[in-house]
């Protein structure tokens, strides 16, 4: 896959090989139209596919063929949610990571102890997880992982190492952002859509139909219809064999800095 640097290099060049034509031969300018849809579209889908690796790497599953995977959890903690999930992890025996947003923390200090004492991972899911975040400059990124990583800090005394960008979106500012803080950006390969409509029944089946060796799984502990889902997918992980893992374990990456 083209990243980001050689699309906007070949774009470059394509247009100026377009004005050199113009120059010399008369071509029409319009004929820039082609490559600025090319470059556009190229922009948008590495933007919107985190696995594209466009902008940054993005560890999104691993290469191991032991029958091992991973859960996670996006935009808690949620007072009432993320207990329930904790207490499904707890009776599977099962570890998870939670990628937490700061300002849902403010109030809900005692969860996070809670995730922590219980040996789950916590990464970094931005302050404000703003609809508009993906506009934010690179100093507006640094922001709100410094923002949530001090957080974070005060409750459990650890900076956290893995970072989840919202919507799963990545842009050059974010890319730098993380960058410079040396955080590990962490995707999925499998994604619940738990936040749909759809029903209990076939979010669960999308889930289990995908599970391979690997595999890590994106959840939000958000909902009662995520909490059953978890549940059946913990039955199905342990009637068939499979090791849940935490992402330390699974990628062979530090959690915290």
């Amino acid at each position: 896959m083209l990243n980001f640097k050689t699309v906007s290099f070949l774009f470059l060049i394509e247009c100026a090989l377009i004005g050199i034509l113009n120059y010399f031969f008369g071509i029409s300018l319009w004929w820039l139209i082609l490559p600025i849809i090319v470059y556009k579209t190229f922009i948008i889908y590495g933007s919107a596919k985190i696995e594209s690796n466009f902008y940054t790497k993005t560890i999104c599953c691993s290469s191991t063929n032991e029958k091992q995977i991973a859960i996670t959890f996006d935009d808690g903690p949620n007072a009432e949610y993320t207990n329930k999930a904790l207490s499904l992890l707890t009776e599977f025996n099962a570890p998870a990571t939670f990628f937490v947003i700061g300002k849902n923390i403010l109030g809900n200090e005692n969860i996070i102890r809670k995730i922590d004492a219980a040996g789950h991972i916590i990464g970094n899911h931005t302050f404000s997880h703003s609809f508009f975040i993906d506009f934010k400059s690179t100093t507006g990124f640094s922001y709100e992982l410094d923002a949530t990583s001090d957080i974070l800090f005060n409750i459990i005394h650890k900076r956290p190492k893995l970072f989840r960008p919202p919507y799963g979106v990545t842009t050059p500012n974010l890319a730098k952002a993380s960058k410079a803080l040396n955080y590990d950006l962490i995707g999925w390969n499998i994604r619940s859509m738990d936040t749909t409509n759809e029903s209990e029944e076939k979010i669960t089946q999308r889930v289990i139909s995908q599970i391979k060796p690997g595999a890590i799984l994106l959840f939000h502990d958000a909902s009662e219809k995520t909490i059953q889902v978890l549940k059946q997918t913990l039955n199905f992980a342990k009637e068939n064999g499979f090791k849940i893992v935490g992402l330390e374990e699974l990628l062979q990456i530090k959690a915290y800095h």
